[in-house]
């Protein structure tokens, strides 16, 4: 289906044309028809000579309707720039054609209307001198009459070359539709009506409620007046919504597939038209069928971040228009290049951000938003509009390679630099290198330990020997002065004092593979359970606790843990009587 919107000064016969292409009448209240104007949007339909269907947005002309003619051209693809021929370019005319050219409209036809009361040729020289510098400046020319039937043939055959012009839409994009009208019918509930350019609608799948996050179903969809069960793009649309009043949705509100979009309240943007720093602080912005105020940061010669007064499922790259309703005029067209901006709080954050944004042109790259934010989650890119290729790092975290590698190069400096300034300290907890590192999770953390780092017990260090510092080392050889006569005998607690092997010290010597803990601080040489079972094994088999103690010259608080040690590593079996044997010595 061809959509087209009407655009033109008040009373230049849009809808006189509509009326005579389509054999319908566009204008849908007795108010409109009253006083021979369009206030509100009005549609109608046609088949073409070769069978395609071309369906109208007829948008009113006057100029205090002209939020009601942004709403219905904004999601249209392409427009019917119409002069009357007995009146030519008029005020209204060049609006509607600025507002066509910042939303980008570059497909559509130029009709001189009233061929029947003046010669068009006048009228259509000067049309055409003001669309040469406008996206509409190589549209194909029509003169009609829609009273005589002057050139009605030759109109439908240019719309016929018009649609075969289009490109291709996107049929499996994920569903953007703004509503456009809101409704109630008997027996039926809200209806809702727009322009579906991208993506597939169908009876019974769920929408979401931009804003709201609202989860709907779609209960029927009619097309072109008939219901059908599924409607691809481009088309014009009705959809019976189930599961929201009619008050919970306008004009201006949009209807989702769920989870494939977000919505913000701030955006960064290109302008083209008025220069950025003459622009007035508040300005409305028109998207698809939204019409919001918002408040304009200057950032660079033709950038500015804009605060919506309400949020809105915007994308990467989409085409709107700032007016200036005071003045009744539009201000410029905007091009969407972020929609996750980051904040500028920091002193020259702003003129950063200017040099930046001069580098995009709102065309979606993957591998340069990478490179812009360094880590993001796959889930926003592909809601702003950015098709994900790459493997996520961990869980939804994508990495730009090179940041990726620049942090874990700061990972081990920290983790280093941590192991010099605290060298008995069991590594760096996960929790404090992600703050030192500035990452927003930690899963990111431990994503990027790899060796010579390892992860142990929520901490990060080095692979290897921990080596000791020189005091630890001092007081473990005096303790194995005491372990050259007795190897089985632990330090008590007054010895460990006196030596200077308090708590951190012991642990770092645990850590460090220096000595054996055992359960109740017991502290043996490392080797101690291997020679152990020799002099175990000579004892007769089975052997009592009291007989292993004797043998190994120590005292019962540390037989029963090494023993208990060598228990669960196979070397020795406890029997039901409490004795012990060493596995295979006295079996059998």
């Amino acid at each position: 289906m061809l959509v087209v919107a009407t655009a033109g000064h008040v009373d230049h016969g849009k809808s006189t044309l509509v009326r005579a292409l389509t054999g319908m009448e566009p204008d849908r209240w007795a108010e409109e028809r009253r006083r021979g104007m369009t206030i509100d949007l009005g549609f109608a339909w046609t088949t073409l000579p070769s069978g395609a269907t071309v369906a109208f947005v007829d948008v009113p002309g006057h100029e205090r309707f002209v939020p009601n003619m942004l709403a219905g051209a904004g999601p249209v693809p392409a427009a019917l720039v119409v002069v009357a021929a007995d009146e030519g370019w008029m005020p209204q005319s060049a609006e509607h054609l600025a507002a066509l050219d910042a939303l980008g409209v570059a497909y559509g036809l130029l009709v001189v209307t009233r061929a029947d009361l003046a010669d068009p040729r006048p009228a259509l020289a000067r049309a055409r001198a003001e669309l040469a510098a406008t996206s509409l400046r190589a549209v194909e020319a029509v003169p009609v009459s829609a009273v005589t039937g002057v050139g009605l043939p030759e109109l439908r055959a240019a719309l016929d070359r018009l649609a075969a012009a289009l490109p291709a839409p996107a049929a499996e994009a994920p569903v953007r539709l703004w509503v456009d009208r809101s409704f109630t019918v008997r027996g039926s509930g809200t209806v809702v009506t727009g322009t579906l350019g991208a993506g597939r609608l169908r009876v019974d799948a769920e929408l979401e409620l931009a804003g709201s996050g609202d989860v709907v179903r779609v209960r029927g969809l009619h097309r072109l007046g008939e219901p059908c069960q599924q409607v691809g793009p481009v088309a014009r649309v009705a959809v019976n919504l189930r599961g929201v009043a009619r008050d919970r949705v306008g004009r201006g509100d949009a209807l989702l597939t769920p989870g494939r979009f977000g919505t913000t309240d701030l955006v960064d943007v290109r302008l083209v038209g008025d220069p950025v720093a003459d622009l007035p602080a508040t300005l409305v912005l028109h998207i698809g069928a939204a019409a919001v105020p918002v408040r304009i940061r200057p950032l660079g010669v033709d950038t500015a971040r804009l605060r919506l007064s309400r949020a809105l499922p915007l994308l990467v790259g989409d085409r709107a228009l700032l007016r200036d309703p005071g003045r009744h005029r539009v201000a410029g067209g905007v091009t969407v290049l972020d929609v996750l901006p980051p904040p500028l709080r920091r002193r020259g954050a702003a003129a950063t951000r200017a040099a930046q944004l001069a580098t995009l042109d709102g065309r979606v790259d993957l591998a340069g938003e990478l490179r812009r934010r360094g880590l993001v989650r796959a889930d926003d890119l592909r809601r702003a509009g950015v098709p994900v290729t790459v493997t996520p790092v961990v869980g939804q975290w994508l990495a730009d390679p090179e940041h990726w590698r620049q942090l874990g190069r700061r990972l081990a400096d920290v983790v280093a630099e941590h192991a010099r300034e605290q060298p008995l300290a069991a590594g760096v907890p996960v929790e404090e290198l992600r703050r030192r590192l500035d990452l927003p999770d930690r899963a990111l953390v431990e994503a990027l330990v790899g060796p010579p780092l390892r992860l142990h017990d929520g901490r990060v260090t080095a692979a290897g020997p921990q080596v000791l510092p020189e005091p630890v080392l001092r007081a473990l050889a005096l303790v194995g002065q005491d372990w050259a006569t007795h190897p089985f005998r632990a330090p008590d607690a007054d010895r460990l004092a006196a030596v200077g092997l308090g708590a951190r010290e012991i642990g770092a010597a645990v850590r460090a593979g220096a000595v054996l803990r055992l359960p109740g601080n017991v502290l043996l040489p490392p080797a101690a359970p291997q020679r152990a079972v020799p002099v175990l094994a000579a004892l007769a088999q089975p052997f009592t606790l009291s007989a292993a103690r004797q043998a190994l010259d120590t005292t019962r608080r540390v037989a029963v843990p090494l023993l208990e040690l060598l228990d669960r590593q196979g070397v020795t079996r406890r029997l039901p009587d409490d004795a012990r044997l060493v596995v295979g010595a006295g079996e059998g």
